[in-house]
């Protein structure tokens, strides 16, 4: 099954993220949707989530507060935000498309695993929604180019609503860290490889027990042809589509041949 095109004019769009209600790249979504889209509606964590993946909160009650309107908080993880809005917040008129970010900072290559952005978007997804994670990729954190994000992003939702593509599938797009007039396009790439958890600092806390850090370094392969990480490293806007059914069908094959299985 595929989702079929949407006219965004028309549409009731969900915002989520996971840096937080505050989040300089929230703000600039909500700006963004409201010049393309019907409705706009944010329901996002009350503070920063990142790295908090598809983690729900089941051993405690979450709290909604309204903090504008058609703006809404959870003191939960973005996957909470994401279900109390279809389930609460929007039960009545349930969003046309989910939107999640614009993260500060790419999430590429491995990123996707580890990412409340992405994973949000992947909610939406498993609820039955049209859903894309969007990030604004940075080399150095205190100038994020969120003015690329600006001018780019609205054509780009309105291109990608009027697409169809297959309903288990998120679409993950990071904007490249070059000034908007230096974009080179518009690239569907692969999943890369960039793996964080490598840098780790060591040190003791004031009452002598040792502690670990995990640092956000990571290890990557800029140079595989036709992978998020290459394009964005060239300019380019990248959009990977990723499928929920996380299935390797060419195992599943190898296996059930196996005589171990038969």
């Amino acid at each position: 099954m595929v989702h079929g095109p949407i006219d965004l004019a028309h549409a009731r769009v969900l915002i989520c993220n996971d840096d937080g209600i505050h989040a300089p790249g929230l703000k600039l979504l909500e700006n963004i949707v409201r010049g393309v889209a019907r409705e706009t509606w944010v329901v996002a964590p009350e503070t920063e989530q990142s790295a908090a993946s598809h983690s729900l909160t089941m051993r405690r009650p979450l709290f909604l507060r309204e903090v504008g309107e058609r703006r809404y908080t959870v003191d939960g993880t973005p996957t909470d935000c994401v279900l109390i809005a279809v389930h609460q917040v929007m039960k009545d008129s349930p969003p046309d498309l989910v939107l999640s970010g614009i993260n500060r900072g790419g999430n590429l290559g491995e990123d996707v695993t580890y990412s409340g952005t992405v994973a949000a978007a992947k909610e939406g997804a498993l609820l039955g929604f049209r859903s894309i994670a969007l990030s604004q990729v940075y080399d150095d954190q205190k100038q994020v180019l969120w003015g690329t994000s600006e001018q780019c992003i609205g054509g780009l939702l309105r291109r990608l609503a009027a697409t169809e593509w297959p309903m288990d599938v998120v679409l993950n797009v990071n904007i490249p860290h070059v000034p908007a007039a230096s974009v080179t396009g518009v690239e569907v790439t692969r999943q890369g490889r960039r793996k964080i958890g490598g840098c780790m600092v060591e040190g003791m806390d004031p009452r002598g027990q040792p502690y670990f850090w995990i640092g956000g370094g990571r290890e990557e392969d800029r140079g595989r042809k036709g992978t998020d990480l290459e394009a964005v490293h060239r300019g380019a806007i990248s959009v990977t589509p990723l499928t929920l059914d996380l299935t390797h069908h060419g195992a599943l094959d190898v296996l059930k041949g196996e005589e171990a299985f038969r």
